[in-house]
């Protein structure tokens, strides 16, 4: 197994997981310091957000970076074992998004890794997106020189796997180039085995979101 040094990392974390609505969030406390948070989609069982936040800088919380998520959005996590000053209770990430500056988001479905450049204006014919293994990453450039950019694929690297061009496809609509990397099998498989491992963890309900539904019965 390719995957299985990041099976056992993720198992050597402190996890802590709540639902909230139709979203199952999970903190992960890594023995080096580092934090995790993912947001699941209950009826999909994929992965629609995550973040990283480093080691404790010693002028405060570092900022979290977002490696997955596809639209600008604000989350709190709670949940048990949340309230202590290494917890993200209180703490939150966000994405501004610019009006003019390409701006590069990230989702994951059942088959494909997709990535989105929005405001880029140029037609498809200009945009050259290849698979670098020797830089494990997807590499976008535009004929006209406009525009460079190198997008790793930590979802590979956990896999053991480079980028492959036959899986990549492209596309452009609404001033958005669009990146389609199907995902090889075997990142199919890390996903299930992650979805066991999370299965034992205990999860509590958002008592917000449980309270909003029974008043609104």
């Amino acid at each position: 197994m390719g995957y299985e040094n990041w099976l056992n990392f993720l198992q050597s974390a402190e996890k802590n997981s709540m639902m909230s609505g139709k979203l199952r969030k999970v903190l992960y406390k890594f023995p080096d310091g580092q934090q995790m948070a993912e947001e699941y989609n209950l009826d999909t069982g994929i992965v629609q957000r995550r973040a990283w936040r480093k080691c404790k800088q010693l002028m405060g919380q570092p900022e979290w970076e977002i490696e997955l998520g596809e639209e600008p959005r604000q989350i709190n996590y709670g949940g048990a074992g949340a309230g202590d000053a290494d917890s993200m209770s209180g703490s939150e990430f966000t994405v501004r998004e610019s009006n003019s500056e390409p701006l590069l988001t990230k989702r994951v479905t059942k088959k494909n890794i997709e990535w989105r450049i929005r405001n880029l204006p140029y037609p498809l014919n200009v945009y050259n997106v290849s698979a670098d293994a020797q830089k494990r990453a997807i590499v976008v450039r535009t004929s006209n020189k406009k525009y460079y950019k190198v997008i790793p694929v930590p979802d590979l690297d956990r896999c053991g796997v480079p980028p492959v061009q036959a899986n990549i496809s492209i596309h452009h609509q609404f001033n958005t180039l669009i990146i389609t990397y199907q995902k090889p099998d075997i990142m199919c498989e890390m996903e299930a085995q992650v979805l066991l491992l999370l299965k034992n963890v205990e999860t509590e309900t958002d008592m917000d979101d449980l309270l909003k539904g029974l008043m609104a019965k």
